[in-house]
């Protein structure tokens, strides 16, 4: 396929992340295999599975980009890369918890062309591309109005290293949960990004997200109208794992609250490593 649109790229995401969800949905109920990365990062059979299906969909269409995927690794190719999680939320998934995604990305040569976020066990597609905006089933996105930590509902999530490296993620946790009206942990920081770009949640925060964690969902935070930065507010880049996402009206505060935090416990940036 010659067409590089972002409409047309946000297409094929589109209907590689429902392909892949369609594989995650009909095993959720049945037995599968589980094994482990790492201490706690856990890898099962439908990550596979899903993932052999959204990149082979991908592949037909353009055989001659790269990609980026958590299971397979990274592949070399044009300057066009897809940025790809067969599931996010494998937890969740293994202990047959119904909220997981399969998150699809496209990044260009100056910054991300498209993405899609599908949650198969609801239905629900999430997708933008570059200057047209966001859309949940085809319904414009646009993030929520939210002005005052009082009234917001914000998310986080917790880096596999949190046992051996804690003080940041606890430290932010503790540093807003006191300020928020509440504080949700989900266990997909896809969907988490999806939702602050539906106005379902004022903002988010995590450290240490791998790019096929936050690629399709920066995308569309930004597209929805919301504010996708560095965790101490310069500018996103895909691969500075450690984020902050909410709605415009809340960020001045939460990014000044989030520096002042990095700043007492000496945070650096760190970039992902293939």
């Amino acid at each position: 396929m010659s067409d590089e649109s972002p409409a047309t790229l946000r297409r094929i995401a589109e209907e590689g992340a429902r392909l892949a969800g369609r594989v995650l949905a009909e095993r959720f109920h049945g037995e599968r295999t589980i094994e482990y990365k790492g201490g706690i990062d856990l890898v099962t059979d439908a990550d596979r599975a899903a993932e052999a299906a959204v990149l082979g969909f991908i592949r037909q269409h353009y055989p001659h980009h790269s990609v980026l995927a958590e299971e397979s690794g990274a592949s070399q190719g044009s300057g066009i890369r897809w940025i790809v999680d067969p599931l996010d939320g494998t937890t969740n998934y293994a202990h047959q918890v119904p909220h997981f995604c399969v998150s699809v990305g496209v990044e260009g040569p100056d910054g991300l062309l498209a993405g899609a976020i599908y949650d198969p066990m609801l239905e629900e597609l999430f997708s933008a591309a570059r200057g047209e905006g966001a859309t949940l089933n085809g319904r414009a996105l646009k993030v929520s109005g939210c002005t005052e930590f009082s009234r917001a509902l914000l998310c986080t999530g917790f880096p596999y290293d949190v046992h051996h490296k804690p003080e940041g993620p606890l430290g932010m946790l503790r540093r807003f949960i006191v300020r928020a009206q509440g504080m949700r942990r989900t266990g997909s920081a896809a969907l988490d990004l999806a939702y602050v770009a539906a106005g379902r949640f004022d903002g988010y925060f995590e450290f240490g997200l791998k790019p096929w964690d936050e690629a399709a969902g920066a995308l569309l935070v930004a597209e929805a109208g919301g504010v996708m930065v560095r965790i101490d507010g310069e500018p996103y880049r895909v691969g500075y794992g450690d984020v902050l996402a909410c709605a415009p009206g809340l960020a001045p505060q939460f990014i000044a609250e989030s520096k002042g935090f990095l700043a007492d416990i000496g945070w650096s940036p760190r970039a992902f490593q293939p």
